[in-house]
């Protein structure tokens, strides 16, 4: 019995032993798991893959790409708020997750600035302004005149209520007083081919794209909505230089823990993703894919949550659109 009782006192010792050895490792000591809130084979998941495969050698452990798709991105959020807050469990999230859900969904089950710890801002994502070609409009004020001229028979179209490309467009309203008419789609091909064909005349759009069709003479850019010129798009004002004061409104990615996550940990996150953001082929690859290498560290990109939540909160509202 003596020697049982040893045994298992030398046992328990021993956990406790490579426990607080484990403890005492620095982190990450297991592979990290990188929610995203989408389907597979979307833009977030291009972004991901970009980086977690150099993050993989900065941090030494292997990051595993999780999907879990519904709402919006609001399961994949819920999934991560729920998650131990040990830096095990990050997740990536667009401008719709971060800022658009919390002013668009009443019953949404977080709240990004309470259940999140923000790690790292690692794109920008400006738009183009487009028109059809069968609007009268060189230019952006060309154009805010043809819509002051016809009110109520200008239309915009876009991927979908409450979504990027329809705040957007809100926010231009608010800021030139125009009576534009919304037309939803269901996704973002369907409102860019009626931009194509002339059923709607006005449309905000990711500059990939935008850039593409824009080369191609099928619709014309008038203005981008980033501070500076889009190199895509060299020769397309931006709409403050086009006369639109303050008007800067970019869709982001970023990476964000669960709340109460240590800062040790956030901080050494925060550093590994700054170093993946300072490699040439990652950025190169980034505006590849259409986003802009704009890195925040954890407190900056904490404030500019801070400051875009009631800006997007506005437009929401100034849009009416309201989702169960």
């Amino acid at each position: 019995m003596k020697h049982i009782a040893h045994a298992c006192l030398a046992a328990v010792a021993g956990l406790a032993f490579s426990a607080a050895a484990q403890a005492q490792q620095p982190f990450p000591t297991k592979p990290v798991r990188v929610v995203i809130g989408f389907p597979a084979g979307g833009p977030l998941d291009q972004h991901a893959r970009l980086l977690t495969d150099k993050l993989q050698g900065v941090l030494g452990q292997p990051i595993i790409v999780d999907y879990k798709p519904g709402a919006g991105g609001a399961v994949g959020a819920q999934d991560v708020m729920k998650a131990p807050p040990d830096g095990y469990t990050l997740m990536l999230a667009n401008t719709g997750v971060m800022v658009i859900n919390p002013a668009l969904y009443p019953k949404l089950p977080y709240s990004t600035l309470r259940d999140f710890t923000p790690v790292a801002r690692t794109a920008m994502q400006p738009l183009a302004l487009l028109v059809n070609n069968k609007v009268p409009a060189k230019n952006l004020q060309e154009f805010i005149a043809y819509a002051k001229a016809n009110p109520g028979k200008v239309n915009f179209g876009s991927a979908g209520n409450g979504g990027i490309s329809h705040l957007v467009p809100e926010m231009f309203k608010s800021a030139t007083g125009l009576d534009l008419v919304h037309i939803p789609y269901k996704g973002s091909a369907p409102a860019f081919t009626d931009l194509v064909g002339g059923q709607v005349q006005f449309m905000a759009e990711s500059i990939p794209q935008a850039a593409a069709y824009h080369k191609q003479g099928k619709v014309r850019a008038l203005a981008v909505t980033s501070k500076e010129r889009n190199p895509a798009l060299p020769e397309v004002p931006t709409a403050i230089e086009s006369g639109l004061k303050g008007f800067e409104v970019v869709g982001f990615y970023g990476f964000l823990a669960p709340a109460g996550t240590p800062k040790d940990v956030v901080d050494k996150l925060s550093a590994a993703f700054g170093q993946v953001m300072q490699m040439p082929d990652v950025r190169g690859r980034m505006v590849e894919q259409g986003a802009d290498p704009a890195f925040l560290g954890a407190e900056a990109f904490q404030q500019f949550l801070a400051t875009e939540m009631p800006r997007w909160a506005e437009a929401v509202k100034a849009s009416g659109t309201k989702m169960d």
